[in-house]
């Protein structure tokens, strides 16, 4: 269980840390030293590189040379010649691991069985993971819709509180750039602030409509935090003077790409709705904390 929620945590700081080496679409293959995120398109780690971890929503992935951490594919295969220095996880795909290719933590799979050559190692375990089943074809197209729908009224907030809002979307993305540690502190203490306040407000009758009132705004603040940290994402990802809409639109693509994947999506929504949480915190703060601009004279 430990390892499992290690895991997930690594794959949350990779989306949330890792802007600099991260691309939409097309091959990659030009990225030593940086983590490699890529929604749609291959990676190759070539002989002489290495980087800091690799994750890719869809495509295939060649490690050649040496990846300092995890690497995660949610559609693809992976070949590995060199080593990984961490944990090797494929939801849907194959590993193919060659003679001389190293793993030193687990390989896990949701899909193919891997295929591991005599005289490649892997320090850990290799294990399928065992994704829930879905049932019958109703119960997928009903959880299909909800997805759809969530992602599609997510993604016309953000934009619409972008248009609204613009300089206050830029004073997120710039809190983003802060240390993750405060701001994810932040996050979780407002995440348990509010129910808590509502359970205390519901105590007496006289804070009964102040409860029922907090408890309203429960979700829209979450839906806005969530939204929050998809443009912070987005915004490593294309950053200024490029458009802010394409920005948000990247990262609230691969947030809902991942929340695809069973079990993997619903923590990567409540990490993002925290960390969202954190950051609008921070930029409160920030701005209650900013001087007035100077007033000048007949003003």
């Amino acid at each position: 269980m430990l390892r499992r929620l290690s895991f997930a945590a690594a794959l949350l700081a990779t989306l949330l840390v890792a802007g600099p080496a991260a691309a939409a679409a097309a091959p990659t293959n030009d990225h030593d030293g940086d983590t490699v995120v890529v929604v749609v398109g291959d990676v190759t780690v070539g002989p002489a590189e290495t980087v800091d971890g690799v994750f890719v929503v869809s495509g295939d992935v060649i490690v050649a040379g040496e990846v300092d951490g995890t690497v995660a594919v949610l559609s693809g295969d992976v070949q590995v010649s060199g080593r990984i220095d961490g944990d090797l996880f494929l939801a849907s795909g194959r590993a193919r691991l060659l003679p001389s290719a190293e793993v030193t933590g687990d390989v896990r799979y949701g899909d193919e069985e891997p295929a591991i050559a005599a005289g490649a190692t892997v320090g850990g375990e290799v294990e399928k993971e065992d994704w829930p089943e879905l049932g019958a074809g109703a119960v997928w197209i009903a959880g299909f819709a909800v997805w759809l729908g969530t992602s599609v009224s997510a993604a016309l907030l953000g934009l619409f509180l972008i248009l609204l809002a613009p300089r206050a979307a830029d004073a997120v993305a710039a809190r983003s750039r802060e240390r993750i540690g405060p701001l994810i502190a932040i996050g979780i203490a407002i995440a348990i602030a509010m129910p808590l306040a509502v359970a205390i407000a519901a105590v007496t009758v006289l804070g009964l409509p102040l409860a029922i009132a907090i408890g309203l705004a429960l979700l829209p603040v979450a839906a806005i935090a969530y939204v929050s940290s998809a443009w912070a994402l987005g915004r490593r990802i294309v950053g200024p003077p490029r458009d802010r809409y394409l920005a948000f639109l990247a990262g609230i693509g691969i947030l809902s790409a991942v929340g695809l994947v069973p079990v993997l999506g619903p923590l990567v929504w409540l990490a993002a709705t925290v960390f969202g949480l954190g950051l609008l915190g921070a930029a409160i703060g920030a701005a209650r904390g900013a001087p007035e601009p100077a007033r000048t004279p007949g003003s």
